[in-house]
């Protein structure tokens, strides 16, 4: 017998009306962790954690990796992309055929604070997995032809990537932030890449890829104790005499006018907006989080409301924390048709004094809390959420115990806090940021609304 085809709305109503949503059910807390966290004779960082839901492992090793001048960033990209092409006794085949046969992988990447090696295995594979990262951070050969190899393909990315609006939104955007920090070096020049050399790597790797201040995180199906001194034996050869390279103090964000990138013909545009704001070891994060998520963190959300859903004029709307060694910055970001452009900003600014001034009620500070903690903790209930999780956390001096602690924090935080939160951090007068598109277009609307600057 085949009943008839319902509709969603249908199904969600009753002769009586609308049906009752079931309430939410209580989170449930925080697992405890089993773990170890202790620094090695070389300056060394580990924190092991046991997770045993798959048998796998899970490897993050942070080096702090900041550096100036002229063609740096270029040289640490052509680095982590040459960084496991060989060593002293494996080529760039033998490194690839030791980690499939243990199911592993290893990756590297770079960016101006850090240099990341990422991977995972079978944890019966873990000694294999720390050989050859230890074979490559105490031996990376760096032959030539890998160099030579690794740097023209880069040359030929980096040329798509810089004519991307999306690149060239974030450039505009770390440059009004930050000015000429090294902290806004994400992308190198591609002309600058063609230019380094093999020896100019080699020396890189030898002065900066240090385990004094550098951090490794094992999450997975392991014995932590037995881990660490897994670690002590295979990686206690890195020594250096030195400590890994820090960023200098980066300033807050100022606000003030919105500068215009000029794009001619582009037929979309780029907003990108942001704020001074205030990072995990601050006692108002928890607060700022909530109203973040209530302004434009997650899709149900008020921005997402209003100028996706209700307007249609963007696909893509969000706010979001961006975090950084000495604190965070709000960035809340959309991609508009250029002839709404505009309209969107004042959609988005109104959106910043409407959270100010009405505040998010009860039930929304509840929405929000709910789903904040249950993000938190589905995304630590596998091995790669809570290792990615862990290596943010020990970036900035934090600890385990700070993870299993932010579901409570959470839940204590009252209507009244997020409603102070949202006037202190989401005030219009706190924003700057860059709009990407054909100024053409775009200057007479944005000068009536004011608040923008050309270049």
């Amino acid at each position: 017998m085949n009943a008839a085809h319902r509709t969603a709305e249908q199904i969600g109503r009753t002769d009586r009306g609308p049906r009752e949503l079931p309430s939410l059910s209580e989170q449930r807390a925080a697992a405890e962790l089993n773990y170890v966290d202790t620094v090695l004779a070389n300056g060394l960082r580990v924190l092991a954690v046991r997770l045993a839901t798959v048998p796998m492992v899970e490897l993050r090793l942070r080096i702090p990796f900041a550096g100036t001048g002229q063609g740096y960033a270029a040289r640490a990209e052509v680095l982590a992309n040459t960084a496991l092409t060989g060593t002293a006794k494996r080529d760039r085949i033998a490194v690839d055929t030791d980690l499939a046969l243990i199911g592993g992988e290893l990756d590297t990447r770079v960016d101006p604070e850090r240099l990341r090696f990422s991977g995972s295995s079978l944890s019966s594979g873990l000694r294999t997995l720390l050989d050859v990262l230890g074979d490559a951070l105490v031996s990376a050969s760096y032959a030539e032809d890998e160099v030579e190899r690794e740097r023209d393909r880069l040359v030929e990315r980096l040329a798509v990537a810089r004519s991307q609006p999306s690149v060239i939104a974030r450039e505009a955007l770390q440059r009004r932030r930050y000015g000429d920090h090294p902290y806004t070096k994400e992308i190198p020049h591609a002309e600058d890449v063609a230019e380094v050399t093999a020896e100019q790597v080699r020396e890189l790797h030898k002065n900066s890829v240090v385990p004094r201040g550098s951090v490794l995180i094992l999450v997975g199906d392991i014995d932590p104790e037995r881990a660490v001194a897994e670690v002590g034996d295979v990686l206690g050869a890195w020594t250096a005499d030195r400590s890994a390279p820090e960023l200098p103090v980066l300033a807050d964000v100022v606000g003030g006018d919105l500068q215009l990138v000029h794009r001619p013909d582009a037929v979309q545009s780029q907003l990108r907006l942001s704020a001074r704001a205030v990072g995990r070891t601050d006692p108002n994060y928890p607060a700022l989080q909530l109203a973040n998520l209530a302004y434009g963190g997650y899709f149900s959300s008020r921005l997402v409301e209003n100028i996706r859903e209700d307007k249609g004029y963007t696909y893509h709307a969000r706010s979001a924390l961006e975090f950084n060694p000495f604190g965070a910055s709000l960035l809340v970001e959309a991609d508009t048709a250029s002839e709404v452009t505009a309209a969107a900003l004042l959609e988005m600014r109104y959106e910043f004094g409407r959270l100010g001034l009405v505040p998010p009620s009860e039930s929304e500070v509840d929405d929000v809390r709910q789903y904040a903690i249950g993000a938190l903790l589905t995304s630590t209930a596998n091995q790669p959420g809570l290792a990615s999780q862990l290596d943010a956390l020990t970036a900035v001096g934090l600890d385990p115990e700070w993870l299993r602690a932010h579901p409570g924090r959470l839940a204590e935080v009252t209507t009244e806090q997020v409603a102070e939160a949202a006037r202190e951090f989401f005030a219009p007068r706190r924003f700057t940021g860059v709009i990407v598109g054909d100024a053409d277009l775009l200057w007479d609307a944005l000068d009536s609304l004011g608040g923008a600057q050309l270049p």
